[in-house]
């Protein structure tokens, strides 16, 4: 059994620990707030353009479209993998590199056969998840996160939609956690290049006797560029809330096994204690008991 001293100085250095789980996970919970708000105000808006702009581009049929929705043979794939800057929250940035890997080795195995699957990573901790697997990324964008804003992300979503246009990726997916509640998060992958259209309205016999100004042609264009932006805005929102969400709980059974762990060091520690004071009363008795002998 170990001595006192050392059960002692454990002691003292979980309940260290427990103070700063506790903290964490205060902080976590402070800033889930915010994160949550922002991502639940942007879902109806995102997710309404999103069905306005599939549908509108499944009414152009023939006509000439735009330069998003060309499906090409995808033998060039990027997959953006969006994760956290920060550690300590659970598996949450593990469990996200490893899909997009996943994805990598089964969906896109051909193209990763060639060396024509990339990997842009936002988030440090992705990017460290990927390279001990031996996944080079082809570059990051960590410092979105210092400053989480619609130009921000818009700059980005531009660069990545002008290397599909310039035929530098002919398929792009997006990776992230979504954000369900603070205790849960769910692993998506979206398509983001090329824009797809929705089934067909005449499919399902909807009346399309519209009127569109100044024309259905300049909307779809004028919609896909923003849509697309907005997509990848939404995807680092979900991220950021669901990674706040994962490290709160993170913390909170940190806290609780430190707690536990507490208790059980106490109760050791008493035994230890009680053991040596039996053991001296023992050695006083003996003692004694020589002397009077």
């Amino acid at each position: 059994m170990a001595n006192l001293k050392e059960i002692r100085t454990r002691i003292t250095s979980v309940k260290t620990t427990r103070q700063v789980t506790s903290a964490m996970k205060m902080v976590s919970a402070a800033k889930l707030k915010k994160a949550q708000d922002a991502i639940l105000q942007i879902r109806p808006y995102a997710g309404k353009l999103a069905h306005l702009l599939s549908s509108l581009s499944s009414i152009l049929e023939n006509t000439e479209g735009s330069v998003y929705t060309v499906q090409r043979n995808p033998e060039k794939v990027l997959i953006v993998l969006v994760s956290s800057n920060r550690g300590l929250c659970g598996g949450f940035n593990s469990y996200i590199a490893k899909k997009a890997m996943f994805m990598a080795k089964t969906i896109y195995k051909k193209q990763l056969n060639t060396g024509h699957v990339h990997f842009l990573v936002i988030g440090k901790q992705g990017g460290k998840v990927l390279r001990s697997f031996e996944f080079q990324p082809v570059g990051d964008k960590n410092y979105l996160y210092d400053n989480l804003t619609f130009d921000q992300v818009s700059e980005v979503a531009q660069s990545i939609m002008a290397d599909f246009v310039n035929g530098k990726y002919d398929w792009v997916e997006l990776v992230y956690n979504k954000f369900i509640n603070a205790a849960s998060q769910e692993l998506v992958s979206e398509q983001f290049l090329p824009v797809l259209p929705a089934v067909s309205d005449k499919k399902k016999g909807i009346n399309r006797n519209y009127i569109f100004e100044p024309s259905l042609e300049h909307i779809v264009q004028e919609l896909i560029p923003r849509s697309l932006k907005i997509q990848l805005y939404k995807a680092l929102l979900d991220s950021h809330a669901a990674e706040h969400g994962a490290r709160m709980t993170a913390m909170h059974k940190a806290t609780d096994n430190a707690s536990e762990l507490i208790d059980e060091l106490t109760l050791t520690f008493n035994k230890a204690r009680q053991a040596a004071i039996t053991n001296a009363i023992l050695e006083v008795t003996n003692g004694a008991e020589a002397l009077n002998g």
